[in-house]
């Protein structure tokens, strides 16, 4: 019996060596991958990032500033804009529209007592009414006493831009030109107009304006039956007189025209400034003018270019003068306003 369980109890340690050794095999064959986790003391520090409302009055701005800071966090809506908006700016005062100012004295543009007077001229020469220098004020002394703020910033920046580029006496001698123009300008087209043959001098002045003339010859196709030329007006109503340029029919209206030369395109109506309101002071003149034998309620401003290229003209129907008629009645009784004001002034200035 002892020798029996000797002999299994080595058969029994023979074979479970036989397993180890194939188990350790096994295992060898196929490694399993081992995974290892290290870790460092090593600190890797940043320069902190200044904050630039760090200086700003926290206790004061705290909601603009939060609202700034949080940008990258919340998506900007209409109500955060709104938000910002009332932070920075206040409230919205939402008040009523400001009321149309109508003119007190409602003179019409058109004078229903003017009958037709017969013709003071030849019927083939247009009225040339020359100008009385009185104490009456001008349409464009009116209209420059008058300029609107926002008008007059930017002629007064456009002089001084002018002034840096050229120096005073440089831009004396730009204006004095820029005026000789014009003068010579409407003389050629006076001299057109009455088919008048021109002198040797006469036809060096034309030379000198021929880019304006090119530029109009488009215009003066369509302007016939010519009534007036550099002619005087006077409103006997309100009192205030002008030059008017031209009177005619242009596509078969009759027109105040008046011509203007430009060095910069102006192809809309706006861009002409206050022309409108001297069109439509002009035509309410001659309408009260017995001068003249007829009445006007259309005009036409043509800028004429330097450089030759067509000349824009904007026509003024009926409807679009008596908007600016009413127009030209404010900015009048303005400058009377500003005129008693001095008056009274210099007055008392001279009791004391």
């Amino acid at each position: 019996m002892l020798l029996l369980g000797m002999k299994s109890l080595q058969l029994l340690t023979r074979k479970s060596g036989r397993l180890k050794m194939l188990l350790t095999e096994h295992f060898c064959k196929k490694q399993v991958p081992c995974v290892c986790f290290c870790t460092s003391s090593y600190v890797c520090t940043k320069k902190k990032k200044e904050n630039g409302y760090e200086q700003v009055d926290q206790e004061k701005y705290m909601n603009l500033v939060r609202s700034v800071t949080s940008f990258k966090a919340s998506p900007r809506t209409q109500e955060t804009l709104s938000e910002e908006d009332k932070l920075i700016h206040g409230p919205v005062d939402k008040c009523k529209p400001p009321v149309k100012d109508v003119p007190k004295n409602l003179v019409p543009l058109l004078n229903s007592s003017k009958r037709t007077l017969p013709p003071h001229s030849d019927p083939k020469l247009p009225l040339k009414i020359s100008l009385q220098r009185n104490r009456l004020p001008s349409v464009t002394g009116v209209l420059q006493q008058t300029m609107p703020l926002e008008q007059a910033f930017l002629l007064e920046r456009w002089k001084q831009r002018m002034i840096l580029e050229l120096g005073k006496d440089g831009f004396a001698e730009y204006t004095k030109n820029l005026f000789h123009q014009g003068n010579l300008f409407h003389s050629a087209l006076e001299s057109v107009f009455l088919s008048e043959e021109s002198t040797l001098k006469e036809q060096e002045k034309v030379t000198a304006v021929s880019g304006y003339l090119a530029s109009v010859q488009h215009v003066l196709r369509h302007i016939s039956g010519v009534k007036a030329l550099e002619s005087a007006v006077h409103h006997e109503t309100l009192q205030y007189m002008g030059l008017v340029d031209c009177v005619a029919e242009y596509r078969g209206q009759l027109c105040v025209i008046d011509w203007k030369t430009s060095e910069k395109s102006k192809p809309s109506l706006r861009d002409t400034y206050d022309n409108p309101l001297q069109i439509a002071a002009y035509a309410g003149a001659i309408n009260h003018d017995a001068n003249y034998d007829f009445q006007i309620n259309c005009g036409l401003i043509v800028v004429a270019y330097k450089d030759g290229s067509p000349a824009h003209p904007h026509f003024m129907d009926s409807a679009l003068c008596s908007q600016y008629w009413s127009k030209w009645l404010l900015r009048l009784e303005e400058y009377k306003e500003k005129d008693k004001n001095n008056t009274i002034k210099t007055s008392h200035s001279d009791v004391v």
